[in-house]
């Protein structure tokens, strides 16, 4: 793809730079225990350090707290700091928080309810028939029909589902894993009716929060992804600029089979492309 001056100009004076971890980054372990930078992963996190650009890593998992994430990035070479990945989770605080909503039944694992209780909200166990704010929905592989049977009373009670991703499958070392908060959803969705609004990508609250924590408006931040459907779809909502690559589950085909005004400004084969532009 050509880069015109017009976009390298652009790019430079990014105030900040927003990472997808999986199939941009990395390819990891249905656990993400096992990460393998994708080439030039390293070299182009350590060349926006040297220059002075702000980045963060934005992912849709939510099996882990962002501090694990965190630790397992640095373990093979990314240089982050303490706060430098943000999951659904953490942006799900924020939005509960700032909307004043207290009570919140989460479906998932620690990754999911830690940002919350850290935020100061009350979290509860989806389990008998209880009153809530929301459902918060995450990465979730002990789910059971006791966690929808209450799941689904909440929602009967008033309570609105969120959901921490809505992507059938995400990028794995192995190929192709499957979205399980999806799954989750659509079996809620198929019982009581309700809608979902999506915290993680690509929604435009997730570009915010991190907007917020770059300290620039979104319209002034890059966005690196592998999804098509979701970080350009999410960088274009919020007038970034948005960079596809196809390290991860999608082809240039799929990129280019977006209508024009929805494909990336740059579409590279990896993100050590950007090395280059930066250069």
């Amino acid at each position: 793809m050509r880069v015109t001056a017009e976009l390298r100009d652009r790019l430079r004076s990014a105030k900040g730079v927003v990472f997808d971890m999986d199939g941009t980054l990395v390819l990891a372990d249905k656990g993400h225990t096992s990460l393998s930078p994708i080439a030039g992963a390293l070299d182009i996190t350590h060349r926006l350090r040297e220059l002075g650009i702000p980045f963060v890593v934005v992912t849709s998992g939510s099996a882990q707290t962002p501090s694990d994430y965190t630790r397992n990035l640095r373990n093979v070479g990314f240089p982050l700091g303490d706060t430098g990945v943000q999951t659904p989770a953490t942006v799900a605080a924020d939005y509960f928080v700032r909307r004043k909503l207290r009570r919140i039944m989460v479906l998932g694992w620690k990754g999911a309810w830690g940002p919350l209780k850290d935020a100061g909200i009350e979290v509860v166990q989806p389990a008998g028939k209880v009153g809530v704010d929301g459902v918060f929905i995450g990465y979730y592989r002990d789910f059971s029909i006791d966690h929808l049977d209450a799941a689904c009373h909440a929602i009967w009670r008033g309570a609105k589902l969120f959901t921490s991703a809505y992507s059938p499958f995400f990028a794995a070392a192995d190929g192709r894993a499957i979205g399980i908060p999806r799954g989750i959803c659509r079996a809620i969705q198929g019982i009581t009716g309700c809608g979902v609004k999506v915290l993680g990508k690509p929604s435009i609250e997730t570009l915010r929060t991190a907007g917020r924590f770059l300290g620039a408006d979104p319209a002034h931040l890059v966005v690196v992804g592998d999804d098509p459907t979701l970080e350009t779809g999410m960088a274009h909502r919020g007038k970034a600029m948005a960079i596809g690559v196809t390290s991860g589950i999608a082809t240039a085909a799929d990129f280019a089979a977006l209508a024009p005004r929805s494909r990336p400004h740059i579409l590279l084969d990896n993100v050590g492309g950007l090395c280059d532009l930066f250069r």
